[in-house]
């Protein structure tokens, strides 16, 4: 696992097997980030389901000025801290170990940028956009992303969001959202 673009361009992360883990791809993180690559100097990104921190590191590689990591697996947090403390980048983020669905009640500010890839053992993908739908975690200008199995339901719509793109990966799905233009 290592990062593609930007200023830790080739660094690699800790990284570790588990059954609850499973990495974002090049190509998945690659089409990602070329696809928001315009929103990412300067945001605000919400990192959900975080795991090693990839998909967080990345943006701040790209110019992201803060990232907000979340996870609530002890493992997964202590290779987060890890791989925070080997970039060097433990001034511009946040590392709260917490339940998700829990942690998006208690927001009161959106963010630019939220990635969301919840374990596919769990299949709780629309249940978390259900609940982000119901959050304050998004602004008009919010784009989400979210990697979910092709098994797992993912609805088109969870009002206010609604699907922007969605591309498939192999077993993955990627699917972004933006909040409703009125």
């Amino acid at each position: 696992m290592r990062i593609i673009a930007g200023q830790f361009r080739g660094h690699r992360l800790v990284a570790f097997k588990a059954g609850h883990i499973r990495p974002t791809t090049d190509r998945v993180k690659e089409s990602l980030f070329n696809r928001l690559q315009a929103k990412i100097p300067g945001a605000k990104v919400l990192d959900l389901f975080s795991g090693t921190g990839s998909l967080g590191l990345e943006a701040l590689s790209r110019g992201a000025e803060h990232v907000q990591f979340v996870d609530s697996h002890p493992k997964s947090i202590g290779i987060l801290k890890k791989n925070v403390q080997l970039l060097k980048v433990e001034g511009i983020v946040s590392i709260s170990q917490a339940d998700v669905r829990q942690f998006l009640k208690t927001l009161q500010a959106p963010y630019d940028l939220i990635f969301i890839d919840p374990p596919f053992t769990k299949k709780m993908a629309d249940q978390v956009m259900a609940d982000l739908a119901s959050s304050k975690a998004f602004g008009p200008e919010t784009t989400i992303a979210i990697e979910s199995s092709h098994q797992e339901e993912m609805k088109d719509e969870y009002l206010p969001l609604v699907l922007l793109d969605r591309k498939e990966f192999g077993d993955k799905t990627l699917s972004l959202f933006q909040p409703k233009e009125d």
